[in-house]
Formats: structure tokens, C-alpha cells, sequence
């Protein structure tokens, strides 16, 4: 059952910064590039906090330093009393036209994955839980939040208080407009609390720094309802209209003769391949079959949808695997093709090894056409329902299965962990 609480937040003084100067994408979308903009921008933008840089020390002490630094010197501020933020973005979508996101910023109890506690969907690899596990430790604080799914309507009990301007509203590069409020009331946050309490909580992005402050929680030994056992993060209902997921496409890259032959022979016995004359329409529709997707190879530039000619294959493949696991496309393609004629194992996979990802349709095509790939796939995204009953099924989504849209702010508000993290 979701247990969710207000916090007493850490965040940026409005009054001595630009809430857009300061605040930034999620950590493992910025590149070098990236980071260096976003400090042009502001010398106290919180990537130098969430993405510390390797200057010789330890760029996790360094990080704590900079906090408790910008801390001493106001620019970021505690709240004196315990905060729920309402959360709003505003945004792109995908078949055109504005959708807007709602969601409230707060703090959930860590337990252990299970039926009616927290779900996953997708696969953790232990570096990034170690990189996000020495911040925490070094700065006491949930420097970014994990973005949550839950059932029912919580908006509607926040609503009242968004009458009064927004804390920030800060446009980002994507054009998404992201607004959030500081709700105080205590009648507000138990009715929150109660409403969400029957609740499964499933992890739609953060998995890692979810299974992270687990680690840090049973690391320092917190109780139940201690700080350390609750991690910040954004909740945004199931049935919110503004929820979208898109796709994220597969590249292939290093690909010599042989896997050249074998691919092609694995796609011609496995597939229905229909030749289209414009990659624009690469990725199959939803009425296109069971397991549909997009495939285009460098040499050749000739774009076609496929669609698997016999599931019995793929339950072949996957002979353990829920029905629900095996209606992903994305489950397709790596049990019968990276797994298959590619050769590729889970460490193969998980370590990029002739693989990347990429979620702008039109740039993975472009790479494909380039030959900066050897070849791609083209995935529909998946849908909402299709990622709740996998994790329903206890079961795990291959990499870069879903890609929620917007992602959310760094920099809003921080979550302290520990007594001496709020005092200071």
C-alpha cells in the first residue's frame, strides 16, 4: 500500500536566482556538452550538484560541498513546514497539439517490490545504483525525483491551492512548460495520503535511484517512518489524459557479414516484411499485428514494416514469459533477433554492445541513412495498460522499453534524508 508525506523541501531562494537558470534535465540525459551549457547558464545550476564532475577529488564530496556551500550563502533555502508541490507540464504531443501532465511532487515510503507495494518494469544494472548511491550518501539528500504511476485521482484534492501563482514556471528546450505549487495544508496532504493509501505505486522512470535509496535506507539502518525510508518522487495518476509514452528505437552498429546473413535470413523465415516507399512510415500502426515494428539497413536504405508471421515463435523463444511479456515488440526483437542471429547476451545488451537507443524518430533514421548505424528497428510505443500488466506479472521490460514524456525537472525541490540534512 502507497504510503505518501509531505516534506519539508530544500530548494532555490526565487529571490536570488531565475528558477530557469538553475534547474535541468534528468541526470543521464545530459552529455558533456550539455552540462557545460546548463553551467553557463548559472554557476549554482543543480547539474553541479546531481552530475558532480571528477576535478581530481571525489566529485561526490564536492557535490556535498557545493550544497552546504549555496546553503550557507541562502541561495537554497528549507521550508518551515511540511510541503506537498502540485506539478504541471505543459507540452508537445506526439500526434500534434498541447497535452498538459499533472502531477504532485512528495515523499514515498522504500519497500520491497511486491503485489500492492511498489512495482518495477524495467531492469536495473548495478552502476548506475552505485554512482546515485555515493551522492546520497555524500549529501544527504534525493537531489532528483522518481517518477511514479498510481491509481485514482489525486489532482482534484490539490486543485484548490493552485490558485495562487506558481512557485516557477520555467520552459525547457523540448518547449515543455513546467509549473509547480507549494500546497501547505494539512487537510489537503492526509486526504492525499488516504486517497493514495490502497494504492500500488508502479515505477514509471527512476528505477535505479528507487532500488538506490533502498541500499541507503537498509545502510543506515532507518526505521520504519524514519527520512531515510521514504525517497522523493513525482505521482502522476494512471488515467491522466496527459500521460504519454513514446517509443525508443534500436540501432544496430558493427554488424560484419555474417551477422549481415543471419539477420537477413532470421527476418525473412520469422516476419512478414511489406516494402514502404517513405521511411516516415517506418513504424507500424496499432491494427498492424501482435508484434509490428520498423526495419531499415544502411546498405540497402529501403524502409519496411514487419510483423511476425507465427507467435508460436516467440513463445518458443520465451517459453517462461507471460502472455503479457510476450506481447511486447520490444521483447520480440530481443528474444528473436538480438538474441538470435546477433548473438547478443543480457550483458551484451545491457553494456550497449553494438546497440544504442534512440528516441527521435527522425534522428534514428537519419543515422540509419548516414550509416552511422548498420541498420535500425522502428518500435510503436508502448502502451500504459501494456506496462501495468507486465509488472503485474512480476516481470521485468528489456531496456529502453518506455520513454515517458516530458521528463521531469531537476531542481525543483530537494529531499532531506536525515535530521542533520535538513537542520544544515
Amino acid at each position: 500500500m502507497a504510503n505518501v508525506k509531505p516534506f519539508r523541501a530544500l530548494h532555490y531562494d526565487p529571490t536570488r536566482v531565475a528558477i530557469g537558470d538553475v534547474t535541468a534535465p534528468p541526470y543521464d540525459v545530459i552529455d558533456p556538452a550539455g552540462r557545460a551549457a546548463l553551467l553557463d547558464r548559472s554557476q549554482h545550476n543543480v547539474v553541479a550538484l546531481d552530475l558532480p564532475e571528477d576535478d581530481g577529488g571525489d566529485r561526490y564530496e564536492r557535490a556535498a560541498e557545493l550544497l552546504r556551500g549555496w546553503r550557507a550563502d541562502g541561495v537554497l533555502v528549507l521550508d518551515g513546514e511540511p510541503t506537498i508541490w502540485a506539478y504541471e507540464q505543459d507540452y508537445d504531443a506526439p500526434g500534434g497539439g498541447r497535452r498538459t501532465r499533472r502531477g504532485f511532487l512528495a515523499r514515498i515510503a522504500v519497500t520491497d517490490y511486491g503485489p500492492g507495494l511498489v512495482r518495477p518494469h524495467e531492469r536495473t544494472q548495478p552502476g548506475p545504483k552505485e554512482d546515485r548511491l555515493r551522492l546520497t550518501r555524500a549529501t544527504g539528500f534525493n537531489l532528483s525525483p522518481i517518477f511514479v504511476l498510481h491509481a485514482g485521482d489525486a489532482w482534484s484534492l490539490l486543485a484548490p491551492g493552485l490558485d495562487a501563482d506558481p512557485f516557477c514556471e520555467v520552459t525547457d528546450p523540448d518547449g515543455t512548460v513546467h509549473r509547480a505549487w507549494p500546497i501547505t495544508d494539512p487537510a489537503v496532504h492526509a486526504a492525499v495520503a488516504d486517497g493514495l493509501a490502497g494504492s500500488e505505486l508502479l515505477i514509471a522512470d527512476g528505477h535505479h535511484r528507487y532500488e538506490t535509496a533502498r541500499t541507503y535506507a537498509d545502510e543506515v539502518g532507518a526505521a520504519d517512518g524514519d527520512d531515510a525510508r521514504y525517497t522523493l518522487a513525482c505521482l502522476v495518476s494512471l488515467e491522466d489524459p496527459g500521460l504519454s509514452v513514446f517509443a525508443t528505437h534500436r540501432l544496430l552498429h558493427d554488424l560484419d557479414e555474417t551477422k549481415r546473413v543471419a539477420l537477413r535470413e532470421t527476418l525473412t523465415e520469422l516476419f512478414d516484411a511489406e516494402p514502404i516507399d517513405d521511411p516516415a512510415g517506418l513504424v507500424p500502426g496499432t491494427g498492424d499485428g501482435t508484434i509490428a515494428f520498423g526495419y531499415m539497413d544502411s546498405f540497402h536504405r529501403r524502409p519496411y514494416r514487419l510483423r511476425l508471421k507465427d507467435d508460436a515463435a516467440l513463445a518458443a523463444a520465451l517459453p517462461d514469459s507471460s502472455e503479457a511479456y510476450r506481447t511486447l515488440d520490444a521483447a520480440a526483437l530481443e528474444a528473436l533477433i538480438l538474441k538470435g542471429p546477433l548473438g547478443m547476451d543480457a550483458d551484451d545488451i545491457a553494456a550497449k554492445r553494438g546497440l544504442s537507443y534512440c528516441s527521435d524518430f527522425t534522428e534514428a533514421v537519419a543515422r540509419v541513412e548516414r550509416g552511422d548505424a548498420d541498420a535500425g528497428f522502428f518500435l510503436r510505443p508502448t502502451p500504459v495498460q501494456q506496462v501495468r500488466d507486465v509488472a503485474d506479472a512480476g516481470e521485468t521490460m528489456p531496456p529502453k522499453s518506455t520513454y515517458f514524456f516530458p521528463k521531469l525537472l531537476t531542481g525543483i525541490v530537494f529531499n532531506p534524508l536525515t535530521s542533520e540534512a535538513a537542520s544544515g
